[in-house]
């Protein structure tokens, strides 16, 4: 071959990269003057300019294009440091593609075929401008913007656990005990030895998602181990005893859970969070006080079924049932069966059901229920209703529209329809004679005009009800007139704290808005200073805003969302973003939904969820998972819903808000590629000293692994959905991030000492217990979440330390 048909041969590179350097400068062009006519950055169009004129150059073969390419790779590199600094994530999107075409620019075959003067100035303008880029790519790999690193620096202090005794090896309820601290004193696992935790065992229960399912059939269960077994539940309702040290099944109850449209399709979701256990040996004058008076039919239950598990289904009801063989308790309630639709009024199907146990005090089992969100404003009513434990009769029912008259409904009576509900679960204190109850909204959720007295005051945050009577003693609203879904997902956590005024009983709450509330849980009087905040105004025609807002000093909040905070996976999609962020209304939390489209941070699956927290009560340490997605927010006026609309989950499609002026659609604020428009990090695990309400550490949690198409766990800080536990020996654990693993975490410091990779999404909140063997075993149920889309299974695993 000649030399020139050599040289024909090569000159194709810098065509290519000319072509496709025109293209892509056009298009940053035709967005750099969208997003300047919003009022945002003018980089794209500048840069758009620069690079679509090296491209013709390119195109042309002259060798200034490489000297005009280094030009704005040298802008494009101060551009990004002047926005972001030092971030890595934030710098991958703004110089990452530049940064690789000047390096292919650089190469021999890219510049021989090139004429025309000065080759030796541009050549070194393109290298100095790839240097410079790729040092700030390398020293953003020494920085940790959103962390914080730090030791607690104790191993004890003066306090110690307040909770309801139990043997140190069990899990008796959902949140170990009815505190709901999810603290277990085991400690033989530390941080010392975690590395050597290994597989013992795994089951597979077969309930597995059906064609007949919805989208968010999810598996957040958290087993229960008490009475020698463990006690599971499956999205279906299903429940299972098996050997803690084997995971052999011991017995099984399938309560055959029925649709009343003969599919599940119509449900907004489906799952069973735990059940609750009741054995009647542990509350017989356990404290000195007087036995509590039972009925002939109590007393029969109690001989025939002394241990008994309580399992809400999926078509609303509480069965009884023997733990220890697994029979229906026939003498409690209705041959073992509380009808939850009683008093409830007509509903769609799946609108009403209870997600999550009841709470059990030595005389009752409570039990609230969910309620579908956004579906219309005649649902079903939120009542929470106290039965006897031992018979099942009903004591009181406490409806927030009707809040003073808690007497047993009246048979063929209603309760009121559309009150706030509470889906999530509920924590006793039986010394003070209180259980606290995280309070739901009154829907539609983003058209607030209806609202009733009762929902203006308990919505939306805890009340606290006598237990004899069913009577509010206190409430403290955390979110007033509510417009965004931020209903108290989290149970609450009750735990003594040393404070300046001596050692208080409190109640720690956390929030989808990303405030743990700390009150004195005897009145609701605030131990942390609550502070009223002035928020946006301006809801859509018809509806108000409250003027401000209850923000507590200690809080997880990540800094308010700006442009330079957009991201993408590439420079394209990041400037879509920014256009989409210029066009949405966003004024900061709180902005009011809105026909325009309004930007909602921190979104409807919040800071905080129903995982909560945990509390180590003897370090003082609270360790969490909290999360930060955006999400969009419009209000649809009902004369311009589409024909054939339909919601597609509670998050997606239009949500139909029958009896409302205004429909609604909610999603998360993402890239036209699929990757969130906000930069990473969005999912941390922290860790706040309770002595100082500081946050002593808080990392990024969680990789990329399975949330792209390439397998590769990037560690960007994925969200999580299902809680942490914290144990005596030192380690936190945590199963519920988008990337399918367990980890186990030092909580002194917050480094992650050891994980499994799981069969599927383990979006639930793990458990420790003791077995037969005298081992500390972890289990985890890895069943995946539908509307996370992480993958599906049926998988309960354990794990120990290794021989």
């Amino acid at each position: 071959m000649s030399t020139d048909s050599a040289k024909n041969g090569t000159r194709w590179l810098p065509r290519l990269l000319g072509v496709l350097l025109l293209l892509m400068g056009l298009a940053l062009l035709a967005g750099g003057i969208k997003l300047s006519q919003l009022g945002g950055s003018l980089y794209y169009l500048i840069a758009g300019i620069g690079f679509a004129l090296s491209g013709i150059l390119l195109l042309a073969q002259r060798r200034i294009a490489l000297g005009l390419y280094g030009l704005v790779l040298l802008g494009s590199t101060a551009w990004a440091l002047l926005e972001v600094g030092l971030d890595w994530w934030q710098l991958v999107p703004r110089l990452a593609i530049w940064f690789a075409i000047g390096v292919v620019l650089l190469l021999p075959w890219a510049r021989r075929p090139l004429i025309g003067p000065a080759a030796k100035a541009n050549t070194a303008l393109l290298s100095v401008a790839v240097v410079a880029s790729g040092a700030c790519a390398l020293g953003s790999q020494f920085t940790h913007p959103g962390e914080v690193f730090g030791e607690l620096g104790r191993e004890s202090s003066e306090m110690a656990s307040a909770a309801p005794a139990m043997p140190d090896g069990e899990w008796q309820a959902y949140g170990r005990t009815e505190h709901g601290d999810r603290y277990s004193p085991l400690r033989q696992i530390t941080p010392q030895n975690a590395y050597r935790l290994e597989e013992a065992w795994r089951i597979r229960t077969g309930d597995l998602p059906t064609d007949n399912d919805p989208v968010e059939l999810t598996n957040q269960n958290t087993p229960l181990k008490v009475n020698g077994m463990l006690y599971a539940c499956t999205a279906h309702s299903k429940l299972l005893a098996l050997d803690p040290d084997t995971g052999a099944e011991i017995w099984r109850y399938d309560p055959q859970v029925k649709s009343p449209v003969g599919t599940f399709k119509g449900f907004a979701h489906m799952t069973c969070r735990g059940v609750s256990y009741y054995d009647e040996n542990n509350y017989v004058s356990r404290d000195g006080s007087p036995a509590p008076k039972i009925t002939d039919a109590g007393q029969a239950v109690a001989q025939a079924c002394p241990r008994r598990l309580y399992l809400p289904t999926a078509d609303a009801r509480l069965i009884a049932i023997n733990a220890d063989n697994g029979k229906v308790c026939e003498g409690f309630a209705n041959q073992g069966v509380i009808d939850l639709t009683t008093g409830i009024g007509p509903f769609t199907a799946g609108g009403y059901y209870s997600t999550s146990p009841a709470a059990i005090t030595r005389d009752l089992v409570i039990i609230g229920g969910h309620v579908t969100d956004n579906e219309s404003t005649n649902e079903p009513s939120g009542v929470i209703r106290a039965y006897d434990v031992h018979d099942g009769h009903l004591v009181w029912n406490w409806d927030s529209n009707n809040p003073d008259d808690t007497k047993p409904l009246a048979p063929g009576k209603t309760y009121s329809r559309n009150s706030a509900n509470m889906w999530s679960i509920a924590s006793v204190d039986e010394d003070l004679g209180m259980i606290y109850l995280p309070l739901g909204n009154q829907t539609p959720d983003q058209w607030g005009a209806d609202r009733t007295p009762g929902a203006e005051k308990y919505s939306a945050g805890v009340v606290a009800l006598d237990l004899t009577t069913g009577k509010a003693r206190w409430n403290y609203q955390f979110t007033h007139h509510d417009l965004w879904d931020m209903d108290v997902g989290s149970q609450p956590t009750l735990v003594h704290l040393k404070t300046a005024d001596g050692v208080k009983p409190a109640i720690i709450v956390p929030t989808k808005q990303g405030s743990l509330y700390v009150l004195d849980r005897r009145d609701g009087t605030p131990i942390v200073p609550i502070r009223e905040i002035p928020t946006p105004q301006g809801a859509v025609k018809g509806d108000h805003t409250s003027p401000t807002q209850a923000r507590s000093d200690l809080n997880l909040l990540g800094p308010e969302l700006t442009e330079q905070a957009m991201w993408g996976a590439t420079p394209f999609d990041q400037m879509l973003c920014r256009i989409q962020f210029r066009e949405l209304r966003y004024e900061g939390q709180y902005t009011p939904p809105s026909e325009q489209g309004s930007l909602i941070y921190p979104g409807n699956v919040g800071v905080f969820n129903w995982g909560s927290v945990s509390v180590d009560p003897v370090r003082q340490l609270l360790f969490t998972s909290p999360n930060y997605m955006a999400f969009v927010s419009k209000m649809v006026p009902r004369e311009q819903v589409a024909a054939g609309s339909k919601r597609e989950s509670e998050t997606s499609g239009v949500q139909p808000n029958t009896g409302a002026p205004y429909a609604v659609t909610m999603h998360p604020f993402m890239s036209p590629l699929g990757v969130p428009c906000q930069a990473p990090a969005w999912g941390y695990v922290a860790a706040i000293d309770l002595f100082t309400n500081k946050v002593v550490w808080k990392h990024k949690n969680g990789t990329t692994r399975d949330s792209t198409p390439v397998p590769i766990g990037l560690p960007v800080g994925v969200p999580s959905m299902g809680g942490s536990i914290v144990t005596a020996g030192g380690v936190g654990f945590l199963s519920g991030t988008l990337d399918q693993y367990l980890r186990a975490y030092d909580t002194n410091n917050g480094k992650e000492l050891w994980k499994a990779r799981l069969p599927a999404g383990g979006q639930a909140t793990p458990m420790t217990y003791s077995g037969k063997d005298g081992k500390q075993y972890v289990l985890v149920t890895a069943g995946g979440h539908g509307s996370l889309g992480t993958k599906m299974g049926d998988y309960i695993i354990a794990y120990k330390l290794a021989d």
